[in-house]
């Protein structure tokens, strides 16, 4: 099908307006991300609580977007369900600032990633309808591209604070201004495009195709042998390799790696495919034994790769199942294919945070398994997902 000039401007415009949404809750949620390992390390807990607390908010992030994608088909009510979600984050990460103890920083923790799960599908949805008229890899690489300046921004603000008072606290009650920025530039969004996110009911209800379901369980495989970024910090900061108000640094730079990754990936995906992702996951294990056996400059080379990697999931696992959904069932689509990706990372992440205490070579054997596992998956995908979407 193709698309006029106007078109095309007015989806790029969108693009861009969700893009601004993304940069600054990015700036907000990923700059407190940057120094939750750390941070639950100064309360006490050790690397396999830590990895627990992280790898629980994720699924529940994910497994949330499950009902929230359901939620989101039905009631099409998506600018509602993202806006709810995106207030949350304003609440969550400014309360972290007065938090003392471990359980409660846990509830914020998993607060504000239940408020991700509530804007991640309607959010998609609504971005997927523009992408499809630039094109899945390019749009959705641009808005990755886009709220990877916000996750490199609030890294470098937290650094910034934590340097001066060696508290994470005053950090978390500042990133409370990007969250509010957030919610300023949805509400830009609806105005630059009222009417999209209002697809017609399908006529009669379709299944998922069963192409969609094996690319779910490639995925799953992928983020279980995938560490979280509390743990490598946690490790950072345990080890004393790396100066606290450095942790969020070198997340800021992963942060960017993330973006540039993402931004040249999406375009690679339109014109080849899946290769790009498998390539991508394959050209990232090195963070694993980097990060946890490397050493000082090993670990600064870690999270480097570990950005890369995130950076080819961002702009290409999210394209992939565009291009095999129709509109009407997106909203389903992401949330089953988030909810199983969350289970699945939390499970290994508490496995990798037993493993932390016990051998780093085993916590570093057991994710280059799976990645590979991953990566020949997709591989053997590549043909079906081509057959879908010819």
């Amino acid at each position: 099908m193709t698309h006029s000039t106007d078109d095309r401007k007015a989806a790029f415009t969108f693009i861009v307006c969700l893009g601004l949404v993304s940069l600054f809750a990015d700036m907000t949620y990923e700059g407190a991300y940057s120094g939750i390992g750390p941070f639950l390390d100064q309360l006490g807990l050790t690397a396999a609580q830590v990895a627990l607390i992280a790898g629980f908010g994720e699924m529940v992030s994910a497994s949330l977007r499950y009902f929230t994608g359901k939620l989101a088909d039905r009631t099409r009510a998506y600018w509602t369900i993202a806006g709810l979600g995106y207030f949350l984050n304003l609440v969550s990460i400014p309360g972290l600032a007065f938090v003392h103890t471990a359980g409660m920083a846990a509830v914020l923790i998993v607060l504000e990633r239940t408020g991700k799960a509530m804007r991640g599908p309607a959010r998609d949805v609504l971005l997927s309808e523009a992408t499809e008229v630039v094109g899945h890899g390019k749009g959705f690489g641009i808005h990755g591209a886009m709220d990877q300046i916000g996750a490199v921004i609030g890294p470098l603000f937290v650094a910034w604070a934590v340097a001066r008072s060696t508290n994470f606290a005053p950090a978390f009650l500042y990133l409370g201004g990007p969250a509010f920025l957030a919610l300023a530039a949805l509400f830009l969004a609806h105005h630059v495009r009222p009417n999209k996110g209002t697809p017609p009911k399908p006529k009669p209800p379709q299944p998922l195709p069963r192409v969609f379901w094996l690319y779910v369980v490639a995925s799953g495989i992928l983020a279980f042998g995938f560490f979280d970024f509390p743990l490598l910090g946690f490790h950072f900061q345990h080890t004393q390799l790396f100066a606290p108000q450095t942790i969020p640094l070198l997340y800021a730079g992963a942060m960017g790696v993330v973006g540039l990754t993402a931004f040249v990936c999406g375009h690679l995906f339109d014109r080849h495919g899946i290769p790009v992702l498998v390539v991508g996951v394959l050209a990232t294990m090195f963070a694993l034994p980097l990060g946890f056996l490397g050493g000082q400059v090993g670990g600064a080379l870690a999270v480097m790769c570990w950005g890369a990697g995130l950076g080819v999931q961002d702009a290409t696992l999210r394209s992939g199942i565009a291009q095999v959904v129709s509109m009407n069932k997106r909203g389903s689509a992401f949330g089953a294919f988030n909810g199983f990706f969350g289970v699945m990372w939390f499970i290994g992440s508490v496995i990798m945070g037993l493993l932390y205490d016990r051998s780093l070579v085993g916590l570093v054997a057991f994710g280059l398994v799976f990645q590979t596992l991953a990566a020949a998956t997709f591989y053997w995908l590549r043909r079906p997902l081509a057959a879908v979407t010819n």
